[in-house]
This record gives C-alpha cells, structure tokens and sequence, in this order.
C-alpha cells in the first residue's frame, strides 16, 4: 500500500479502519474464474461480494429460516477478503485443503487484525461463522456463495463448466449444500444443471 502518512494525524481507531477500507480496494484486483454475464470478461472479488449480497438481499424469502439478513450481507461482503493475499482458488481446481486452510487463516488473522480489536473480533467471529456454515445465516451465505456462479455458469453457456470439463455429479456434489440454506434455490439449480446439460454446456454425470 502506498505511505498514507497523512492519516497519521487522526484518531487512531480512525485511522485502523481507514487502513482496513483501504487494503480491501485490493480485491478489485484479484481476478475470479467466474465470467460476468454479458460474457466479455472475469470478475473480480470486490464484484463478487457485492452481487452476493444483492442476492442475499432480494432471495432472502426463500431462505431456511429466520434468517438475519444484515448479518448474512455482512458475511457475504467479507467472506473472501481473504483472497487478497491467498487468492481465488476456483471451486474445480485441485488443491491441498490443508495448505488452502492454512493460508486463509493467515489472511484472516492479517487483514482483520488492521482493525480496531472490537471489530476485528467481530468480522473475525462472523467469517468464522462463514466458514463453518453451522447456523441459518451462514447456511444460507453459503447456499448463496454457491448459486450466484451456477447462474453465471448457464447464462455465458459453460462458463467455468467449460473451463473445467465438469461434469454433473461433480457440479451436484459440489454445490449441493445449497439444500441447506434453501431447498427452494436447490431445486432452481437443480434445473438449470439439467437445462445445462442438455445444451452441452455440462457433461452429462459420469
């Protein structure tokens, strides 16, 4: 990040959180597999979050509920601030889950560690949350973590199915934990898998 000596002067809490708000505009920069949908180019992070979010936000009546809507938004707009210094492992490419694990918890520790202690346990706690996707606000981020990319996916007509050779049962076990933030948004993926295979555009299951 370039000297931001001129912040020195301000309250400290101040100046943390203007620090934090600062190193997160580097997530326009980290680059996803996902294509937007007029199909001309990849997001980015930043444009991730904030479509998640709009998601959350508009199908929010079809989550398993109650849900906290605010808090689901939250988790959705920092669930992969982590990616500035781990970067975007797309959900088909091949990893360690445990060098993957390890890397992220370093980000975390980081990036919200730039922040005044009472907010960086706060979104620390509630990326964990994320991350366990035990309760009904994470369940349902996470249904919609895994939804927005199926869309992308069908409208471009592939997409990251494409890229990867993906296969139906690949993509079902992949993403089926979508059932568990809303049986409804699972039978609308469930539909388009099968409106995708039949254009080509997903490998039949294997």
């Amino acid at each position: 990040m370039k000297s931001v000596a001129w912040l020195d002067p301000l309250n400290n809490r101040l100046t943390d959180q203007f620090r934090f708000l600062l190193e997160l505009d580097r997530l326009k920069l980290v680059v996803r597999g996902s294509r937007i949908a007029d199909s001309s180019r990849k997001e980015n992070t930043a444009e991730h979050s904030w479509h998640l979010a709009m998601f959350a936000t508009v199908l929010v009546e079809w989550a398993v509920g109650p849900v906290n809507v605010s808090r689901v938004v939250q988790m959705l707009l920092i669930h992969d601030v982590v990616e500035i210094d781990a970067g975007d492992t797309p959900l088909f490419e091949q990893s360690s889950e445990t060098e993957h694990f390890v890397r992220e918890q370093e980000a975390a520790n980081r990036i919200f560690g730039l922040l005044p202690t009472d907010q960086a346990d706060y979104f620390r706690a509630l990326w964990d949350e994320f991350e366990d996707a035990k309760t009904p606000d994470a369940r349902y981020a996470k249904a919609i973590d895994r939804l927005q990319p199926i869309l992308l996916n069908h409208v471009v007509g592939g997409g990251t199915w494409t890229d990867y050779q993906v296969d139906e049962g690949c993509e079902r076990s992949m993403t089926s934990r979508i059932a568990e933030g809303s049986p409804v948004l699972w039978q609308a993926a469930e539909s388009i898998f099968a409106d995708a295979v039949a254009n080509g555009w997903l490998r039949p299951r294997q």
